[in-house]
């Protein structure tokens, strides 16, 4: 085991995969399931988008005009309120279209329910934040479907060219006396003019230049929809501040869940074992007080007391231990003096070698040390259980305010959360104080599992 600080993280300590395109992956796009979803996406989502975008227009032109006249003022705010609830619902559809051809899942956000009188109704839905959302997006969607249909006109192209052959030698496609040619569709304006087959031998030049477009298509197309998912997410989503306010309440709710049952273990491990030992200790003593008999008289059988004397005294010492085991779960001893000594001994004590790098200038609380503690015990445990490394690294600092710890291994990969490893575990305690886990682990290794806490609980 090599102990050092630093700044960064040891060689090894990222296992983030690699974002490189291979050529084979290039030539794959065009066939792959993903591609013609994403183009179906765009294609079906550009009449979608045109017909929502100019209901939600001409109902906001038409009530900013009628609030505007003051005559027609109740009708105008009418009118708004209902573009409002129609951009909601095109909102929903895209949502369902974009969870059912892209997997892309975003939680509707809460429904409006306003209540009180008619104004204090009206002012409610005015007022609806995710209702304004939904209208900006559906705005915004028209452009980026426009460019969704344009990326859909690559994939049609090249498919055009690349039957030029086909076209020309069965359907006899071929250019009439005084003609240019057969004309090679580009999806990009050529300034001079698209080339003409004027021979069989021609056509070749436009299938590949099909070829080349084919291959180019499912990338484009990817980043128009890239685009749309980072829309989709940004403003059809519950919002920032309700998101925020149901990740507090599920980390309340994990933090009370893990108090309670912290506490059930704790009693049944008093109940079952100390409170057990102790009672047999009581019981042992007052056998060996009888067998001593009264006072000033000789003990009738001095082995039999000191049985019952060591058996007390193996009682005491085995509910010591479990008492001193019990303390240690609540609070480890070795946290006494400070994370980076605890993190020592930890990776001191693993029988796979760890490679330790601790920068932690500025102390946590008690909390969070503690889960940083028992989160590196799990992980390293991970390694030595179920992993089959030969090395690991353990990195802990302290950047932009937030506790980085890091685990990674060489071992066969394959660590998820759910898997039974007890991530599911370490997630649902990181999230008590407001932190997060992330792993890193595709199949063949290597794994790296962050967590990331506040340094203040």
């Amino acid at each position: 085991m090599h102990e050092s600080a630093g700044d960064r993280p040891p060689e090894g300590a990222r296992a983030e995969p690699s974002r490189q395109v291979s050529p084979g992956a290039v030539l794959r796009a065009p066939f792959t399931a993903r591609a013609w979803a994403e183009a179906t996406y765009c294609l079906v989502g550009f009449p979608l988008a045109v017909v929502g975008a100019v209901l939600l227009l001409v109902l906001l032109a038409l009530g900013t005009g009628l609030t505007a006249s003051l005559v027609g003022a109740v009708l105008g705010l009418a009118l708004v309120v209902g573009a409002v609830g129609l951009a909601r619902g095109c909102a929903a559809v895209h949502r369902r279209l974009a969870q059912g051809l892209l997997d892309e899942r975003v939680e509707a956000p809460p429904r409006l329910r306003p209540t009180g009188k008619a104004f204090a109704r009206l002012d409610a839905r005015l007022r609806d934040a995710a209702g304004w959302r939904a209208v900006a997006y559906v705005l915004v969607k028209l452009p980026v479907a426009a460019f969704g249909l344009y990326a859909v006109g690559w994939w049609l192209t090249a498919l055009l060219n690349l039957s030029a052959p086909l076209r020309w030698a069965a359907f006899h496609q071929r250019p009439a006396a005084g003609e240019a040619g057969m004309p090679t569709i580009t999806p990009i304006p050529l300034g001079g003019g698209a080339p003409h087959s004027t021979s069989f031998a021609g056509t070749f030049v436009a299938a590949a230049i099909g070829a080349v477009t084919l291959l180019a298509a499912p990338w484009f197309t990817r980043g128009v929809v890239a685009v749309d998912r980072w829309l989709i997410r940004a403003l059809l989503g519950p919002g920032q501040l309700a998101e925020r306010v149901r990740s507090l309440e599920e980390s309340r709710a994990l933090a009370v869940n893990d108090s309670a049952a912290l506490l059930r273990r704790l009693e049944r491990d008093l109940h079952d074992g100390a409170q057990v030992r102790l009672v047999a200790l009581a019981m042992g003593l007052d056998m060996a007080k009888e067998r001593l008999g009264p006072e000033g008289e000789p003990i009738a059988d001095p082995a039999r007391v000191r049985q019952l004397v060591d058996i007390a005294h193996r009682n005491a010492t085995e509910a010591l231990t479990e008492l001193r085991d019990l303390a240690r779960g609540i609070h480890p001893p070795a946290l006494d003096d400070g994370l980076p000594d605890a993190l020592s001994t930890l990776a001191a004590r693993s029988s796979v070698p760890v490679e330790l790098s601790v920068d932690v200038p500025r102390r946590p609380t008690p909390a969070i040390e503690t889960i940083a503690y028992f989160c590196a015990a799990e992980l390293l445990t991970n390694v030595i259980k179920h992993s089959g490394a030969r090395r690991a690294v353990l990195w802990v600092a302290q950047e932009d305010g937030v506790l980085r710890l890091r685990v990674t291994d060489d071992g066969r990969g394959g660590a998820a959360l759910g898997a039974g490893s007890g991530l599911t575990g370490l997630q649902q305690r990181v999230r008590t104080v407001d932190g997060r886990l992330d792993v890193s682990s595709p199949s063949g290794g290597p794994t790296a599992v962050t967590v990331e806490l506040p340094l203040h609980a």
